[in-house]
């Protein structure tokens, strides 16, 4: 499989580079600093240069082209609404469009666990985001692309087990980025899990597993 990552040198994203190169998949990792490019590189993965702000939707494409898959794991991180409007909203937007022009049909995107961190008053800055994660959530679900909407719970950077809660609904928790990683990677290569919302933390099941196990959840009943 060819994946193209938005978000590669990131704290998931450089993670699951590994991952699926690891396995034999061939990883093209967007990046907009070219600081960057080190970290893609070193992971296994590809560096290309390219910018959600700046790049239109053909230019997007471009790079996509070639690609089975995308990944989408960017965010603004804390830099400000208007940024948080840009690359959380309008770029998943943006590289929805060009994933389905270049004809890379599987697009998972790394979202917002509902109830993430809504006790703790982080304010309007915070719940912007939110706001924003779920409009271009939505967005995804009307396009004809086969999506997966990861939604984790409060990340971790400690090392992750390799087992996991997942479903279309779960209690909230924490969950390793580790484990989002390997999730993910488990989901690309999971044929029956598509088009679904998917609900993540640490748990005991096996990665492969749950990603089968949620496949199964959604399928029709017998």
């Amino acid at each position: 499989m060819k994946v193209f990552q938005i978000g590669a040198a990131g704290g998931v994203g450089h993670r699951l580079t590994g991952l699926l190169t690891k396995r034999g998949d061939e990883v093209t990792g967007m990046h907009r600093n070219p600081a960057q490019a080190d970290t893609i590189r070193n992971a296994g993965g590809t560096p290309v240069t390219g910018d959600l702000i700046g790049n239109t939707v053909d230019e997007l494409a471009a790079l996509m082209a070639g690609h089975d898959a995308v990944v989408f794991s960017a965010g603004a991180h804390g830099t400000g609404q208007d940024r948080t409007t840009l690359i959380d909203g309008k770029g998943l937007e943006k590289a929805a469009d060009a994933a389905a022009l270049a004809g890379a049909t599987r697009f998972v995107v790394v979202s917002a666990f509902p109830e993430s961190e809504r006790a703790k008053g982080l304010g309007e800055g915070f719940e912007h985001y939110m706001r924003v994660k779920k409009t271009a959530d939505v967005y995804l679900t009307r396009t004809a692309l086969d999506w997966i909407i990861v939604r984790p719970g409060l990340l971790r950077d400690e090392p992750g087990s390799g087992q996991v809660t997942a479903g279309i609904a779960i209690e909230y928790g924490d969950v390793a980025r580790d484990n989002v990683a390997a999730f993910i990677d488990a989901a690309l290569h999971e044929k029956a899990l598509s088009r679904v919302i998917v609900e993540l933390t640490d748990g005991d099941t096996p990665v492969a597993d749950a990603a089968a196990q949620v496949a199964a959840s959604t399928g029709p009943r017998r």
